[in-house]
């Protein structure tokens, strides 16, 4: 008799029964939580504040353009609409710049270092003291975007704001956000010019690797000059003719006491580790920088001028960048702005676009404007010229959601806050003091020109109604940081270059060590402290250059000795001389320029690793089959590191491995060489030396290695390595399988959340051509062990002055922060394939261009 089969029935339908719940809950949650904070971007709605109607109009992409009557009016509604798109990204910037991003996230030790390191900087201390030498008309456009801000959070719980709250809701409280202040703006550009600093990394990369290798020269070997006579510099001699300061050229320092000491080098490791701990809202490493370039018209076929930019930061998402276009209704001095280009949510403006008749892009300058003190505590104070002053301590109180608060110290000389005792360090670690150490200890304190007071954000405005050189030479004047180059060109035919910043001046003193800011300074002398600043009106510029265009993307900015001492750690310019050359070629073929062909370089991969290494590498013998067949592919190589290409992969990681072969004997950890443009100008310069003891590795004792012993050991390793990791045919090898793009939620989207809320925030990974110093400069660490990107460029934009509506951008993810949105992430895949959108500006082009029509409106009555 069979057995009865309504028991299997029954299971059978309670799975199904169960699947269809677990969709209704899985659709349910994706209604409530994703979707619920998604903005109403049609129709009507209620700005209290507004004095008249504003129109916001969105595109296919969802980039919005605001047109209002009244600056008030515009900014108003531009915080309005930041804050529908993006407010969770502005929330989390805030809490990071003052140092409460423990009240965010609750009992974390990265949070928790994070706070520390940030009140000790005091940020959002320096952002407060701008407010009051702040233009009134400034004041009033910072005061506009915070009133809209926060009309759009009124009655809103946090949960219909961002479902980040929701999320962070399961692990600690979540109240209400704070009303937006003006402040909160400011604080975010301190963040701005931290990540965009200049070379403090090798700054104490030079001291920390000096307790390896103690020889000042041997060190220096590490930090070449810039090669001049290789890679141009962004303007000539003839460009920049004033004669350089000699009180800004230091000859050396005398730091005192053995630099390799065993207690002041655990001072400077533990600096090194705190600054570590500030949380990267732009991007950190040598990959963040920027191209830029402008050629006149005489040389494109519009006639007109034709201006790129792409800056290149961390990768994150939503991307740090987004689209806006910001237009007066009627423009004229009341109301002066009709503006299109990139913007930061939360800060009013654009910081890089164009208007209707100037255009203009940013690049990191990378002048020097940071340096590190070495100095001597007594107990509460420091000793100066023989004497002692009294520390300056104040106390800071961190609160942590979920957990207690904590009370940090800050201390601070007068060259700045002290950095070395921010996190907690084990004295065990230090060692012995020095027989002539004065007092307890040696510490670090940090000098940095974000920490005076200025008024960057006025020059942001400024460049917003720029109309000529004049004007941009003006609002270069107050960008005190971070020190950007400024290249523009303007709709009646001109192209040029400012630099602008707050570049400080040291002064000539002798000693063993360089002090020129490259080491760090003895804070017990006084003849080492800063000296004043730069004279803007000494800064160089240039306009309508004789070559027919500008390039700058970090080199250096003028040739050595010539104008004033801004730098010696510039970019090594292998970008920007590539630029050079592709342009120069293509004047000279008598190919004009137009926005395609300068959309096609902006993501030219042609390597100037492999054309410096593949020469040596080619002419070692590699004499088993099976590892040669790595060495074969490079033999018809067209030396560019494209996505599908093997070649370029067993490339990449033949430069990790001569890298970690050559120098990880010789530098101290946290210090090995990332691949970036200092480390080529390093390995070119010694291929030509064989037998520099660089090569040799120290661990092999009675054994010398020389350069083709390391070269054949890269290659030999290098194709293990890939073989293990992709495996043993070559033609299964591309770039692109190890070389991926996969931005990031900063909060959300590391390893302490589910897979599931990383798979809902972090978008698809793209796998993408470029490199490390390429001009399609999708940076990557070789000595992390992943050839994963870490910096790329944020966005792309081409402006043809003859034709606005013919310019192109892409940005790198998407003008939403909302994960449930469309376009969150709608423009990553075109970005990753080098593509761009067309960029409508005027009134006609935009209006053609619209999907979602928005009117915001002021209450009746």
């Amino acid at each position: 008799m069979p057995r009865p089969r309504r028991p299997r029935r029954t299971a059978l339908v309670v799975v199904a029964v169960l699947v269809v719940l677990a969709l209704l809950v899985s659709l349910l949650v994706t209604a409530l939580v994703l979707r619920r904070p998604l903005p109403d971007a049609q129709g009507s709605q209620t700005l209290p504040g507004l004095g008249a109607e504003v129109e916001v109009t969105r595109d296919a992409r969802g980039v919005p353009t605001i047109v209002a009557e009244t600056p008030a009016d515009l900014f108003m509604a531009q915080g309005y609409v930041s804050a529908q798109d993006r407010f969770f990204e502005m929330d989390y910037r805030r809490h990071v710049t003052a140092g409460r991003l423990s009240e965010l996230v609750g009992q974390d030790e990265d949070a928790l270092a994070a706070d520390r390191m940030v009140r000790t900087l005091g940020w959002r201390r320096v952002a407060e003291q701008e407010w009051g030498l702040l233009s009134q008309e400034a004041r009033d456009h910072l005061q506009a975007y915070a009133d809209g801000v926060n009309a759009y959070l009124q009655d809103r719980d946090p949960g219909s704001i961002a479902m980040e709250y929701t999320v962070l809701g399961l692990r600690v409280p979540q109240q209400a956000p704070e009303p937006w202040e003006p402040v909160d703006s400011l604080a975010w550009l301190k963040a701005l010019a931290w990540d965009l600093r200049s070379n403090y990394d090798r700054e104490l990369s030079r001291a920390s690797t000096y307790q390896f290798v103690p020889d000042v020269a041997r060190v220096e070997e590490l930090f070449p000059p810039y090669p001049q006579d290789r890679n141009l510099p962004i303007v000539s001699a003839a460009d920049a003719a004033a004669p350089a300061d000699a009180a800004t050229v230091s000859a050396g320092v005398d730091l005192g006491p053995d630099l390799t000491g065993t207690d002041l080098q655990a001072a400077l490791a533990s600096a090194d580790r705190a600054l570590a701990a500030v949380p990267r809202l732009v991007g950190e490493g040598e990959g963040v920088g920027s191209n830029s370039w402008v050629v006149g018209g005489a040389h494109t076929t519009s006639g007109k001028p034709i201006l790129a930019n792409d800056p290149h930061l961390g990768l994150s998402a939503p991307g740090t960048l987004s689209q806006v276009g910001l237009r007066c209704a009627e423009v004229d001095d009341a109301c002066p702005f009709d503006v299109t280009g990139f913007a930061f949510a939360g800060l009013p403006g654009v910081v890089i676009g164009h208007n209707g008749e100037l255009a203009w892009g940013l690049t990191n300058m990378g002048a020097d404007v940071t340096d590190f003190f070495l100095e001597r505590i007594d107990r509460n104070d420091v000793r100066v010229d023989g004497t002692h002053e009294p520390l300056e301590v104040r106390m800071e109180t961190i609160e942590v959601a979920g957990g207690d608060d904590v009370e940090h110290a800050v201390r601070s000389t007068r060259h700045g806050p002290i950095i070395s005792d921010v996190l907690p360090v084990d004295d065990a670690t230090r060692g012995p003091l020095p027989q002539d150490a004065p007092g307890n200890r040696f510490a670090v304190s940090l000098a940095w020109t974000a920490l005076e007071p200025g008024r960057t954000v006025e020059a942001f405005f400024e460049l917003m109604t720029a109309r000529d050189a004049d004007d941009v030479s003006a609002a270069a004047a107050k960008f005190d940081v971070p020190a950007q180059n400024i290249v523009f060109a303007t709709t009646d035919g001109h192209i040029g270059y400012q630099a602008p910043g707050r570049i400080p001046v040291r002064a000539t003193v002798e000693g063993p060590f360089p002090s020129d800011g490259t080491w760090p300074r003895p804070g017990w002398d006084s003849r080492y402290d800063w000296q004043g600043w730069v004279d803007p009106a000494e800064l160089p510029r240039v306009l309508d250059p004789a070559e027919g265009f500008v390039v700058a993307a970090n080199q250096a900015v003028a040739p050595a000795g010539v104008g004033p001492f801004l730098m010696d750690d510039a970019d090594y310019g292998y970008r920007s001389q590539r630029i050079r050359d592709v342009l120069a070629a293509r004047i000279a073929a008598g190919q004009p320029v137009d926005v395609a062909s300068t959309a096609d370089l902006q993501t030219d991969r042609y390597s100037p690793y492999a054309e410096a290494l593949l020469p040596a590498l080619l002419e070692v013998e590699v004499p088993d089959a099976f590892d040669r067949a790595g060495q074969d592919l490079l033999r018809e190589w067209d030396l560019t590191m494209e996505a599908d290409s093997s070649a370029a992969m067993y490339f990449a990681a033949v430069w990790a491995e001569v890298l970690e072969l050559t120098f990880a004997d010789d530098l101290p950890e946290g210090h090995a060489p990332t691949g970036d443009s200092r480390w080529l100008e390093v390995v070119r310069t010694m291929l030509q030396n064989p037998t520099s003891p660089w090569w040799d590795d120290r661990t092999t004792p009675g054994v010398i290695e020389g350069r083709d012993d390391v070269l054949a050991r890269a290659m030999v390793s290098a194709r293990h390595a890939l073989t293990a990791q992709i495996g043993g045919r070559t033609d299964d090898w591309a770039w692109g399988l190890l070389h991926v793009a996969a931005p990031e939620h900063p909060v959300l989207g590391g390893a302490g959340s589910s897979a599931a809320v990383r798979r809902l925030v972090n978008p698809a990974p793209q796998g993408v051509g470029g490199g490390a110093s390429l001009v399609d400069a999708t940076g990557w660490d070789a000595s992390s062990g992943s050839y994963a990107v870490t910096s790329a460029p944020a966005m792309r934009m081409v402006v043809d002055l003859g034709d606005l509506d013919s310019s192109t951008w892409v940005n790198l993810t998407g003008t939403s922060g909302h994960p449930a949105s469309v376009h969150y992430d709608d423009q990553l895949e075109a970005w990753a394939q080098g593509r761009q959108f067309p960029w409508p500006f005027s009134a006609a082009a935009v209006q053609a261009d619209a999907v979602d029509r928005q009117t915001l409106v002021p209450p009746e009555g």
